[in-house]
């Protein structure tokens, strides 16, 4: 990478109560190329303060007067670049325990460059042997709720290797949190925002198995825990709300068919007979046509605000909806045919029992399939 366009990619490093590595960590950056080093005190006991290099034309120091957190210590960082590197192409974040390899900081810097609107996410490989015990089940457990409840693909979610182009230091300023909470938050705004990300594999590296992490295992993992489960529902909430709509419609319009059906073909559903049953089938796949665009406008736009084609999307979606609708459809068709479900309402009611069963799987599909983020690199619109 030229020297000029690295001169232009700041390095924040937050630390609380470094030692000895510190230095050595920002000397290695430096020996690498990188010439603008923000080191964030965050709140350091007196005795820790010696190991946090002098400032110099190339390591600027920010100080926090008490601890606040990582999450604050970077949004520190993140607003003093805003406000003081006008002409800054990215910012890549660097944990100060020597956990990161200058050569990776630089790989990540690299491709944040190359590929100008992700944020490009340092990786390590939790399989290699070194990894200690908590840490390769806390990500796996984590990597799992993500993809599980959001749908995002990531290897390393509690990576602090974070390369962040300029365009999203105000998106970062915004984000929640202010503990380790906020690296989370950082990847859920990341996929309301639809801010697309790329993966970098990096070296795996532990020392004395992550001694000096100033993680706290049942605070920090409520909140962030807490955080995802919250950011899940709230899509599910809508989801549940538009599903609510869309039964509504669809019951009303039935009801509506069936109701002409009986003027126009002089049919009495009351009588189980092959006709009876067709018009019903009929009416319920027609009923659907009408609510299942009206609930893909609105998962579309509101429940998980796609942006990827509509065409592909619409398509998708009918793939999905078309044999869920037959399968209603004939359900709601052929348990008709039992005695006690005799009236129009009752067979309305029947067809939202049929439905309600079939709510959970088009959740599933919709948010993994039709409306899904291919690895979260859709392209954003500014």
């Amino acid at each position: 990478m030229q020297q000029e366009i690295l001169s232009r990619i700041s390095i924040i490093v937050p630390s609380l109560n470094p030692d000895e590595k510190l230095k050595k960590t920002v000397s290695s950056l430096i020996d690498i190329g990188f010439t603008d080093i923000i080191c964030v005190n965050d709140g350091s006991r007196e005795d820790c303060v010696k190991f946090f290099p002098d400032e110099n034309e190339k390591i600027t120091r920010l100080t926090h007067d008490v601890n606040r957190g990582k999450g604050a210590a970077l949004k520190t960082a993140f607003a003093y670049i805003l406000k003081n590197r006008p002409d800054s192409l990215g910012a890549v974040t660097v944990d100060g325990d020597g956990q990161h390899a200058a050569e990776d900081v630089l790989r990540c810097a690299e491709k944040m460059v190359a590929e100008k609107d992700k944020i490009i996410l340092g990786c390590r490989d939790f399989s290699e042997p070194q990894v200690p015990s908590r840490s390769k089940f806390g990500n796996r457990v984590t990597s799992g709720v993500f993809r599980l409840f959001l749908g995002l693909k990531i290897s390393d979610t509690q990576t602090g290797l974070r390369a962040f182009p300029a365009k999203y230091y105000t998106d970062m300023l915004e984000v929640s949190g202010d503990r380790f909470e906020y690296e989370t938050n950082m990847l859920l705004e990341m996929k309301a925002r639809k801010i697309p990300y790329g993966e970098v594999k990096i070296k795996t590296v532990y020392i004395e198995e992550n001694k000096t992490s100033h993680f706290r295992p049942i605070a920090d993992s409520y909140r962030i825990y807490s955080r995802i489960i919250k950011f899940s529902l709230g899509r599910f909430v809508k989801f549940f709300i538009s599903s609510v709509l869309s039964f509504l419609l669809d019951g009303a319009l039935l009801y509506l068919f069936l109701l002409l059906c009986e003027k126009l073909f002089t049919v009495s559903f009351a009588e189980k007979t092959a006709l009876s049953a067709a018009l019903t089938f009929g009416a319920k796949l027609l009923a659907r046509v009408f609510s299942s665009f009206f609930n893909f406008s609105v998962n579309r736009k509101y429940v998980f605000s796609a942006d990827n084609s509509y065409k592909s999307s619409l398509l998708k979606y009918y793939c999905l909806a078309v044999p869920i609708g037959i399968v209603s459809a004939v359900a709601t068709g052929l348990l008709g045919l039992i005695p006690v479900f005799g009236t129009k309402l009752l067979i309305t009611l029947l067809g939202y029992a049929v439905d309600c069963v079939l709510f959970i799987a088009s959740y599933v599909f919709q948010k993994k399939w039709v409306f899904a983020l291919q690895n979260g690199n859709t392209e954003r619109k500014d």
